[in-house]
This record gives structure tokens, sequence and C-alpha cells, in this order.
């Protein structure tokens, strides 16, 4: 009796404070955010059921261990390839073309389907048992083996980019800080990074440089739509696209700016913000309840982190490892670019903040991320502190 008093909890409830925190800020934003929006949706309730979806995909989840996860991989990650493929062909009554992106199925009585949403985390499992598969063959590091994994990351990460590329650029960012993510922790040689990530470096200068001075190249050769090209431009010089592309910049940086220290208050919003419950919920946030609310919510997220970071390290299992790697590479970029874009730090992307934006999408992705996290931690602690069960 005394044992099992002694036996620490299987479920993080560390982590079930954060992410509770985080739904009663995404509600609280979103339901103030609703009242002087373009749209007649509740959308705070809606809120309320995609969470209540979330906390079933991560009791599901929770139960698969290591070797269940790895079973289902290539089947997720193949479904994964089909959607976004489908997605391309599809008519527009099925994947209608919305803000100049076909991104989305349309499904009857719950909306519309982002699979690229889920496809982020289909390429952290895939990369997550390449990676470690990669490594139980090859126990004898080489450069040729090293060189090798990174062909594999390369090609798991290349088929799904390719699908989003074209229509959803933010996407296909986040596709890729996760490929980086993985790479940093892979163990590839740095010999073999260096060169390959320097010249990654020059080819973004080069196609920045042709963005700003040359973009009908790039527009005939890449297939680059004109839209994507106006979000760089109106992120450098918001105050000359203000009747366009620099809109929903200026209004931020000044719903941002007006906040000050403590903000005006719950509901006592003035800077009306288009998709201000969704891409830019935090301007919200920061206009109501200023830089101390807008730092509570950053904070949240970095005890998100922090937590994750924390199970992977505890584990002491790789495989484990690989994949909490990944899961903080998706949510940091996606925290990095959201709050950056709506301070004019990076360019508009599209990319809503994690947990806290108004999605089912975004949000059923997540918490499919965050059961990922729950099972490591409830598998670990069954192996370490179990000796039936």
């Amino acid at each position: 009796m005394t044992s099992n008093q002694n036996k620490p909890s299987r479920l993080d409830y560390g982590l079930v404070l954060i992410l509770f925190l985080l739904f009663l800020a995404s509600c609280g934003a979103i339901y103030s955010a609703q009242t002087t929006g373009q749209y007649p949706t509740n959308f705070f309730v809606r809120q309320v059921v995609f969470y209540g979806i979330g906390c079933g995909i991560i009791a599901f989840v929770i139960r698969l261990d290591s070797d269940q996860l790895k079973k289902i991989t290539w089947y997720a990650y193949g479904f994964g390839i089909f959607l976004l493929a489908f997605l391309i062909v599809a008519p527009a009554s099925i994947a209608p073309t919305i803000n100049g992106a076909k991104a989305w199925f349309k499904v009857p009585g719950f909306g519309s389907l982002q699979p690229s949403e889920f496809a982020k985390v289909f390429i952290i499992l895939a990369l997550a048992r390449v990676i470690f598969e990669h490594h139980q063959k090859n126990p004898v590091k080489s450069m040729q083996t090293d060189f090798w994994l990174l062909i594999k990351i390369g090609l798991v990460t290349m088929f799904p980019l390719m699908l989003v590329i074209k229509e959803d650029l933010g996407t296909s960012l986040v596709f890729l800080s996760i490929m980086l993510g993985m790479i940093f922790i892979s163990g590839i040689s740095w010999k073999i990074l260096l060169p390959i990530f320097g010249f990654g470096a020059t080819l973004i200068s080069v196609i920045f440089y042709f963005v700003l001075a040359k973009p009908k190249l790039l527009e005939k050769y890449l297939g680059v739509d004109q839209y994507q090209f106006e979000r760089i431009y109106s992120w450098l010089d918001p105050y000359n696209n203000q009747g366009t592309t620099g809109y929903q910049l200026i209004k931020s940086l000044l719903a941002i700016g007006s906040g000050q220290t403590t903000g005006k208050g719950y509901f006592s919003r003035e800077v009306e913000i288009p998709e201000g419950h969704t891409d830019f919920i935090f301007s919200v946030i920061g206009e109501e309840f200023g830089f101390i609310g807008a730092s509570i919510v950053v904070s949240l997220f970095f005890l998100l982190i922090y937590q994750i970071t924390k199970i992977g390290m505890e584990a002491k299992n790789d495989y484990y490892t690989y994949i909490c790697v990944g899961v903080i590479s998706m949510i940091t970029f996606h925290v990095f670019q959201n709050i950056g874009m709506t301070i004019g730090l990076l360019p508009i992307t599209g990319i809503p903040l994690p947990f806290i934006s108004y999605g089912g999408s975004s949000l059923m992705g997540n918490m499919f991320a965050m059961g990922l996290i729950f099972s490591i931690r409830y598998h670990h602690k069954k192996y370490m502190f179990s000796t039936s069960a």
C-alpha cells in the first residue's frame, strides 16, 4: 500500500495544468474577439467543442506505447500524403479556395478540415522512427551512414512538403522547422551539416533578393503566386500597403501598442482586427491585457516547452526523445512565427498561435501531438515503477 502511495503518477499533471490555462486563455480571448468580428459564428462555443474533441484524441493516443506508435507510423504518414494529394485534385465543392489557398476540406456539420495540421504530427512520427531505426542498424557512425540518414530525413519531409508548398507557405515552413529540429538531434556530423546549412542560408538570401528585386522571375520559373510576395512587401513597408496586405499588420501594431503595460481591460478593445479570433489572437490579448497579459501567455508556452523537454529527458529512450524534439520544434516555430508576425518582426504567414487561436484542425493536430507527449510519460512511468500492468 505504501509503495502505491509513493508511486509517481503516470499522468503529467503539470502538463494538464498548462493545457488548462491555455484553454482558459484561448476561450477568453476568442469570446472577446468574436464580439467585434466580421463573422456571425459563435467561435467560443466551437472552440470549447474542439477542445473536448482534442481531449478525446489525447485519451486515445495516451494508450499507445512505443511499439504501437511505430506500427502505425507509416500508415499514418501514407494517409497524410494521400489527403494532401487528394486536396490538390479535389473539386471546389469538396476543397474550396479560402483566402487564396486550397488547403481545407469542407466537412458538412463540422466546417473545414486542414489535413496539413495532422500531417505535421505524422512527419514527426515518421522522422522519429527513421532516425531511431537508422541508429539501431548502424551502431558505428561514419560519414557515409550520416549522409544516408540525412537523405532519408530529407525524403520523408520532401513528399508532404512538395504537396503544400504552393498553397500554404506557412505550413511548409513548419515542416522544415520540424525537419531541422530532428536533424540537430539525430547525431549527424557537423562536417556534413555546416556546408549544407551554409548553402541553404545563401540560397534563402538569393531568393529573398529576387523577391524584392525580380519577383517576376520567381513567379515564372518557380510558380510562386504573387500574393505570397505581397506578404513580404507588407511586412517590410506596411504603411505603403495599408490599403491591401499591410492593413492587418498596421491594425495589429496599433492594438498591441495601445495596450501598453496593463491593457485596456477585458471587452474594452478599440481596434478592430480582421481575423482577430484566429491568426491575430495575440493582438487581442495584447490590447486588452497589455504587456503583462501577453507576457503571461508567452510564459505559458515557455513552461510547456520546458515540460516537454523534461519528459523527453526523463524517458531515457531515444525514440521518445526524437518525438519530443519534433513536437518542441513544431510548437516553438508556431509561437515564434505567430507572435513575430503580430508585432512586425516576421512576415505574415497565416500560422495560428497553438492552443489559443480559433481553429479545429490546428487545435486537434496540436492535441494529437500532446497525446504523444502524455503517452511518453504514461508508458515510461509504467515501465520504471510498475512490475505489473
